[in-house]
């Protein structure tokens, strides 16, 4: 009788060991969901928003539900339900208006993860479409973890092609063209396509953007705001340029002259950032003169700034806008040269005579209700950024006509005096 106690007791022991093991080893085998992102951490927002966050009331705190964004997706087992839950995506249409009305958006990237993820959500909206062109210099670390959040969503994809991208080089103005050449083949009805680098910003809603496309001006129209290339611009296309691949660009050896632009075409000068119709790109992608100019462009400097207005200025163009000028509200920029101008002054600091926005920036921003702004750092200028982002996000929920979901509020409310008191506790 002892000895079957024994044995049942070592049958009893093996079977808890056996369970024990198994539990154990499948916690290693299954993926653990990330940990939310609320993280009492999380800064404040910065005084200088409640002027223009009228939800920031007295003895009320707004403080961010993730600070730790980068630190999320480099570090978890990434599963795309909790991405878009923790990361605070909306992830339905907001109003039939926009549904009717898909966008195209370019974004190149190549640093800073946590502002592409960002952007990226203050820009996403299931119903567009989204090519992400990578930078092939950008560290393996980011382009895995782009890779990460870009495969969550249908609507959104990396370029097939990705370019050593230079500054100023050719290889900019390719990188577009080769994500034209992916939202040509996409089967999402896309009705324009917007460009955006990695310190963009929304300053406008996507249902603004809609309503601003479809506007009288701009309804079948292309927005490439330029104009005829001034004096001061000419070396640009005039002599031959080299593009030292990654680095930077450089005239070549004895100023080499460049010959005239192909078809007698007028060169003009603008901005690099566009809306396009759809016919438009195609016009791009398939029409021999725009394969020409692209081909003559490829040793001038910064033809980014030059080919789509150029090519907006020819009556066999879809959508050409001729008489355009620098019309299209499509960028804040503060430049040094329009200091005291059009601007008073860089409340950040200036790179390459481009502010990078302070948060005492904003008011001017905001007021100016351009498409977007440039440039943000998520690191010099950390606050600027905070702002802008809850500023544009409530606005974006308040214009929905569909019930908001609790993960798209970017912010939770904490009343100061309970802070106040648990610290004197």
């Amino acid at each position: 009788m002892r000895q079957l106690e024994g044995t049942k007791c070592s049958f009893l022991l093996c079977l808890g060991m056996s369970i024990i093991c198994s539990v154990i080893y499948l916690k290693t085998r299954i993926p653990t969901e990330p940990k939310p992102l609320e993280t009492p951490g999380c800064r404040p927002f910065a005084a200088e928003c409640k002027s223009f966050l009228p939800s920031m009331e007295t003895g009320v705190e707004w403080y961010r539900r993730d600070c730790q964004v980068e630190s999320y997706i480099l570090n978890s087992r990434l599963q795309c339900s909790n991405l878009t839950r923790d990361l605070h995506f909306i992830t339905s249409p907001l109003s039939r208006e926009e549904e009717d009305y898909p966008l195209a958006f370019i974004v190149t990237v190549h640093k800073e993860l946590e502002l592409f993820v960002r952007l990226l959500r203050a820009i996403y909206m299931p119903q567009n479409v989204y090519c992400i062109h990578v930078d092939a210099k950008a560290p393996w670390e980011y382009q895995a973890a782009v890779r990460k959040i870009v495969s969550c969503f249908e609507n959104t994809f990396l370029s097939s092609r990705s370019e050593t991208v230079t500054y100023a080089g050719f290889s900019r103005l390719q990188a577009d063209v080769n994500c034209m050449k992916d939202l040509a083949k996409s089967t999402i009805d896309w009705k324009k396509v917007v460009n955006l680098c990695g310190q963009d910003f929304p300053v406008k809603s996507n249902l603004e953007l809609v309503r601003y496309m479809q506007s009288k001006d701009w309804r079948d129209r292309n927005m490439t705001p330029g104009v005829k290339q001034p004096a001061s611009m000419r070396h640009r296309t005039e002599l031959q340029h080299r593009e030292i691949i990654g680095s930077h660009v450089v005239v070549r050896g004895f100023r080499q002259k460049k010959g005239p632009p192909p078809h007698n075409m007028q060169v003009y000068f603008g901005t690099a950032y566009y809306a396009l119709t759809r016919a438009f790109v195609e016009f791009v992608l398939k029409s021999q003169i725009a394969h020409d100019l692209l081909e003559w462009s490829k040793d001038t400097f910064s033809p980014d700034e030059h080919y789509w207005v150029t090519l907006n200025h020819i009556k066999e163009a879809p959508g050409s806008h001729i008489d355009g000028g620098w019309a299209g509200d499509i960028r804040a920029i503060k430049w040094r040269d329009q200091e005291g101008g059009t601007h008073n002054g860089c409340k950040g600091h200036y790179v390459r005579d481009i502010c990078i926005y302070g948060v005492e920036d904003l008011p001017w921003i905001i007021n100016r209700n351009s498409m977007f702004a440039n440039k943000f750092e998520s690191t010099t200028f950390p606050e600027a950024l905070d702002c802008l982002e809850q500023w544009h996000r409530i606005k974006v929920l308040n214009q929905a006509m569909v019930p908001i979901e609790a993960s798209w509020l970017l912010a939770t409310q904490r009343n100061s005096s309970y802070f106040n008191s648990s610290a004197g506790a």
